[in-house]
């Protein structure tokens, strides 16, 4: 993959912190609905990039630690506008998300409250399910482009519902198609370096830092699998009750951008302002490290016959994994009929209105809820 040298550094710069700043602000619903956006609007509005290089980039962005969505920013950025892009894509996407939850944070420190949006959640929710499988949709036809990959596909979707963890259907679907595919039948493994984080804590915001750095840089899988190592490292602790860490689930849930930004609440719970800043850049830092070590990579890796099988099986368990995440997030959020039609609805808004913005159909979601969850 390439970098796009049309235009000057400025101007493609400048691209990239409007896009990433307008999906921070928008981009409601967590990782598969802003991986859904950023599809729509680095594939098929800029055409950055093929759909082949940004499922690439998704399967890669998965065999790493961290946020997926926001490492998903970080590796469009800079094959857009180099290294600076890197780091401008990211921190745009991070700091609406930040900003806002602090600010929630602060309010929640005073007032010892959140806001209600039980009634916007009640038609977001569904509006998401709809956008998450339309993703599946229309990266499953370029992901699942042969007989083998179609089966890698449903196999690992199979055992993804059956709660096998996601890194290993990821690496166990990479390893056994690249043997399966490999002309001399040889077992390659995939080479990663883990960031190891030592135990040691220091006093008062350092040990915050270190708590949310050692989070970000050890954690796959969703956000509600953050809240359960959170659990562990706060709650059992005694350094964060079960109340605030249950509010801080509710503002992940219901502020745009990433799910980690959750950091940002428990870090001002914890030690007011300085807390959140120690807790915000311990979450993120490892995200930048991962996508800077891994983005060089993903180019030689697709040029290798044998890697490449590897990252065409990733991208198929890829599809997959939103798949799975789509069908758990319909158990919890298609209560009735009227959520039900809402999921359809915007389903079928991304699949046959494909000039539509993704960020209008969440908000028309947000605007059913209010007007049916009284009926």
């Amino acid at each position: 993959m390439a970098l796009h040298r049309d235009g000057g550094q400025k101007n493609r710069l400048r691209e990239v912190a409007l896009l990433f700043l307008k999906l921070g602000v928008t981009a409601f619903g967590g990782p598969a609905v802003h991986i859904a956006m950023m599809e729509e609007e680095v594939v098929r509005r800029r055409k950055w990039m093929t759909r082949q290089d940004f499922m690439d980039l998704v399967g890669a962005t998965n065999l790493v630690p961290g946020p997926n969505s926001t490492e998903l920013t970080m590796h469009c950025g800079r094959l857009r506008a180099g290294w600076p892009g890197f780091f401008v894509a990211g921190l745009c996407f991070i700091l609406p998300a930040v900003i806002i939850t602090a600010v929630i944070a602060w309010m929640y420190q005073a007032y010892g409250t959140l806001p209600n949006v039980q009634h916007i959640l009640y038609g977001i929710k569904p509006a998401v399910i709809g956008v998450v499988f339309s993703l599946v949709v229309v990266l499953g036809r370029n992901a699942l482009k042969s007989f083998p990959l179609v089966i890698t596909g449903v196999i690992s979707a199979i055992a993804a519902m059956a709660g096998v963890h996601e890194i290993i259907v990821l690496f166990v679907a990479g390893i056994a198609y690249a043997f399966i595919m490999s002309a001399r039948g040889t077992l390659v493994l995939f080479p990663f370096m883990l960031l190891q984080i030592a135990e040691r804590f220091s006093a008062g915001n350092m040990q915050i830092f270190w708590i949310f750095l050692k989070v970000g840089s050890l954690l796959y899988g969703s956000g509600y699998v953050l809240f359960a190592f959170l659990d562990a490292e706060l709650v059992n602790r005694g350094l964060l009750t079960a109340g605030q860490l249950a509010d801080a689930i509710a503002v992940g849930q219901f502020t745009p951008g990433p799910v980690f930004s959750s950091a940002t609440f428990i870090g001002w719970q914890l030690a007011g302002a300085p807390g959140a800043i120690a807790a915000t850049a311990g979450i993120f830092l490892p995200a930048f490290v991962f996508v800077a070590l891994l983005n060089p990579l993903i180019p030689l890796l697709r040029r290798s016959k044998i890697m490449s099988a590897f990252l065409d099986a990733v991208n198929a368990a890829s599809v997959a994994l939103i798949f799975s995440v789509g069908v758990d997030m319909a158990r919890v959020s298609i209560m009735d009929i009227k959520t039900a039609v809402i999921a359809v609805a915007g389903f079928a808004a991304v699949i046959f209105f494909k000039k539509l913005n993704t960020a209008f159909i969440i908000a028309g979601g947000a605007l059913a809820g209010l007007l049916l969850w009284n009926l």
